[in-house]
This record gives structure tokens, sequence and C-alpha cells, in this order.
């Protein structure tokens, strides 16, 4: 019998019928970006100013990043083995640093975050580099490439972590800035070049289903927050309305990913010539903003839940409606990447959210939110009915061809 530690096993396997399986271990780890994103929405919400919205625009992007770079890594090792098991521990105990340090980031705690952030993501990378030393010439080339660029963002992570104020917002920037920009560079390097997608051997059903259970890790954060708050207030007539105005957003916006864009997004990464492309561009950039998207419907679900009538301001007002029209914008971004289509359901939604933003602070937080929820229900079986007229009139394979050529 083969043991579990030989090289040949600690690669994930390619063209079975569970090679795109996610394993226990991958979803043990994903409990370390529950709290996480829990993190994140709290800390918002006790600095609810524009300051407050740049810091969580920040800390949502290396959140998100931290994870998917690991994503992109479980795509070619073997979760089963002991050594690829070893390293996702250790990282969930640096994530659990990394995570408690959100909420005072920007002041004490800056230098426990970025050396938490700094740590997993080059010491993931330099563990993967190590690993593949028997593996693929080139896979292994290309995450020395990743290394490299890592190395430099840590650099300026640790520096903003030393740093105060302003100077620590600056050299984060800088750092997510190189870190965003490398992978549509092919993490070029001088003299050494870039990676070429192709090299990306993605396993698409398993990029696919890791993606959609973070959406669901921060819908399910939703759905805490909401109940967690809803349980220690007076339920009344006004409550319960607040309440079911909340659930039918998340609904929603589950109906809206999981009815409509995973299930194209599945097929079109499944049957690519050059899954790496589509991988990069659609899942990799595009579900930060479905992330994004749900994070600020948290904060407006508490913040609806605190105060469904009164005066709203345009702080509320913007959260209330930013938080759905990220989350369109990011799913009409998805599709017209894997479809090579705009789809007319988020468009219409989109323009609906817009036009409300004017008018929001003469409405109460209640009755813009029941506005932006039907929306949201609106667009979800527009949604469904679009996606299988789409797929009766056109064939998806010829578009993804079309839309790969053309990148």
């Amino acid at each position: 019998m083969t043991r579990l530690t030989s090289e040949a096993v600690l690669f994930r396997s390619r063209g079975n019928s569970d090679s795109g399986k996610v394993s226990f271990i991958e979803l043990f780890f994903d409990l370390i970006f529950v709290f996480a994103v829990t993190q994140l929405s709290h800390s918002f919400l006790k600095n609810f100013t524009w300051e407050g919205a740049i810091q969580l625009g920040l800390l949502t992007m290396a959140i998100w990043w931290v994870w998917i770079f690991t994503a992109w890594v479980m795509n070619w090792l073997n979760p089963e083995t002991f050594r690829v098991r070893s390293m996702l521990i250790v990282l969930m105990l640096i994530g659990l640093i990394m995570s408690a340090s959100i909420p005072e980031a920007f002041e004490k705690s800056g230098l426990y975050f970025a050396s938490a952030y700094a740590l997993f993501q080059v010491g993931r990378t330099a563990y993967t580099v190590w690993v593949l030393r028997k593996g693929a010439r080139e896979l292994r080339i290309n995450f020395i490439r990743i290394l490299s660029w890592l190395i430099l963002s840590g650099i300026f992570w640790v520096a903003g972590g030393i740093a105060h104020e302003q100077t620590r917002l600056a050299l984060w920037c800088i750092a997510l800035f190189i870190e965003y920009i490398a992978p549509s560079m092919g993490f070029w390097l001088p003299k050494v070049g870039r990676t070429p997608t192709k090299v990306w051997n993605v396993e698409g059903s398993h990029m696919a289903e890791r993606c959609g259970l973070f959406i669901i890790i921060a819908l399910g954060e939703s759905i805490l927050v909401t109940g967690a708050t809803f349980a220690e207030l007076e339920w009344n007539l006004l409550m319960l309305s607040s309440f079911a105005t909340v659930f039918l957003s998340t609904v929603a916006m589950w109906w809206i990913y999981f009815d409509v864009t995973a299930k194209t997004g599945h097929h079109f990464i499944a049957h690519s010539t050059d899954p790496g492309r589509v991988a990069r561009s659609a899942y990799t950039y595009t579900h930060l903003l479905l992330v994004a998207g749900i994070i600020l419907s948290a904060v407006a679900d508490e913040l609806l839940l605190a105060h469904p009538v009164g005066h709203l301001d345009t702080k509320t007002a913007a959260v209330i409606l930013a938080g759905p029209a990220l989350y369109l914008l990011g799913n009409m971004l998805f599709m017209r990447i894997v479809a090579g289509v705009v789809s007319a359901p988020y468009i219409a939604g989109l323009i609906m959210l817009v036009i409300l933003f004017p008018f929001a602070t003469s409405i109460s937080p209640l009755l813009l939110s029941i506005i932006a929820t039907v929306t949201l229900i609106v667009v979800s079986l527009w949604g469904s009915v679009f996606t299988e007229r789409l797929c009766q009139t056109k064939p998806l394979l010829d578009h993804h061809k079309t839309e790969t050529e053309s990148l």
C-alpha cells in the first residue's frame, strides 16, 4: 500500500470523479475565516465613519487575499496527507492571531496583524515551494515567483505595522497593490519572466466549490449577526418586519449566487481549456466584491435592527445600498468573464439602487431596506429565467472559447 506521506500523493489528483471534492480539513480551516468576517463587520460598526470604511475595505481585501491564495495552493496539494494537514493547522493558528488583531489593526495591534498576515502568506508559499521540489518544474518556478512578490509585499506589511496612522495606511495600501497586481502580471520577475495561465492547471470543480463555500461563510456570518442582534431586542411588529426584511435579503443574495452565478461559473471552469485564466479573473478578483457586499449588508442589517425608523443619515443609507450594489456588481462582472454576456437582471438591479440613493435620506431605514430587498428578490427570480434562456439560445462552451480567445 502507498503511504500517504509519499511524494506521489502529496498532489491533488486530476480528472477523477472526486478530484474536486473539498476535504474536511479544508472546511475546518475555513472556520478561522468565519471569525475573521465577523471581526470585520463588528470593527466597522465600532468605527462607523468614512475612515472606518476605508479601513474596512483594506482589511477585507487582505482577508480575502490570504484565503484565496490558500485555496489556490490547496488546488494542487492533497489535503489527506499529513504534511498538508499540518500546514493548514499551523496556518489556522496564525490566522487566529491575524483575525483577533483586526479590531485594533490600525491602532495597538497593527504589528501583530501585519506580522501574522505576512507570515501566513510567505510561510505557506515557501512551504509549497519545498513540497514542489520533486513536482513539475514550471509549477515550482511559478511558486518561486509568487514567493518573491509576497516577500516584497511582506516588507511593506511589517513596516506599516511599525508605523502609525496615515503612514500605516499608505504602506499597507502599497502592500496590497503589490499583491493584487501580481497575478495579472503573471508574477513577472526580471530575467525569470512571467508564468502563463496554462501552467495553472486548476481543478475547476474544486476552485468553484471552494469559492462558493466562502460565500456561504460570509452569508452565514450575516445570519449569525442577525439572529444574535434580534434575540436581544424587544419583539414587536416593527422589529419583526425588520427581521423579516433582513432575512429575505440574505436569502435573495444566496439565490442570486447559487442558483445563477455559481452554476454558470462551475460549468465554464470545469470545461475550460484554460481554467487558470478563468480562475484568476472570475474567482480570484470578482469574488472580493461579493464578499465585500455581504459584509456591508451584515453591517446594514445590524443598523436596521437597532434603528428601523427615524432619521436616516447619509452614511447609513450608503451602507444599506452599497452592500447589495457591490454584490450585484460582482455577480455581473463574473458572468461577463465566464459567459461573455452582460446580465440584464444585474444591470437593472444596479440602476435601481443608484436611483434610490439621492432619495435615501428622506425615507426610513426600514422602507429603504425593504426596497433594496425587493430589488434583490426581483433580480434573483429574473436572473434564474435569464440564465435558462441563455443556456437554451447559446451553447455555453462556445461562449467560453470566444471569451478565452479574446482575453
